[in-house]
């Protein structure tokens, strides 16, 4: 009886218990890829997200120690230090509109 099952020798047709079998295990991995997450890329809204993220925490914090370095380097207490950080938030503030302004995919 175990001959004749053309799975147990390699010389018969395929067997279409063995390709339900593979076609269940591979809708299997993908729900679980989906679920997990890992073979989604991350979506165009959240890349831009982050991007504006960055650069609301960048530019300020980047043009206040800026201003910070140049206020030790020259002694003028807070002025500089002022100045370079609202031209950072300026600066932040441009690349967010800029980044509005990306077509969507």
């Amino acid at each position: 009886m175990a001959s004749e099952d053309p799975a147990q020798d390699g010389n018969g047709t395929k067997d279409p218990r063995l390709d339900s079998l593979d076609m269940q295990l591979k809708m299997v991995r993908k729900a679980e890829a989906e679920r997990t997450g890992q073979d989604v890329p991350p979506a165009k809204g959240m890349r831009q997200g982050n991007r504006v993220l960055t650069e609301l925490i960048a530019g300020p914090a980047g043009g206040a120690l800026i201003g910070w370095l140049l206020d030790r380097l020259f002694d003028t207490a807070p002025a500089l230090l002022l100045v370079c950080m609202f031209l950072g938030i300026a600066v932040a503030f441009r690349n967010i509109y800029r980044i509005s302004q990306e077509r969507p995919e």
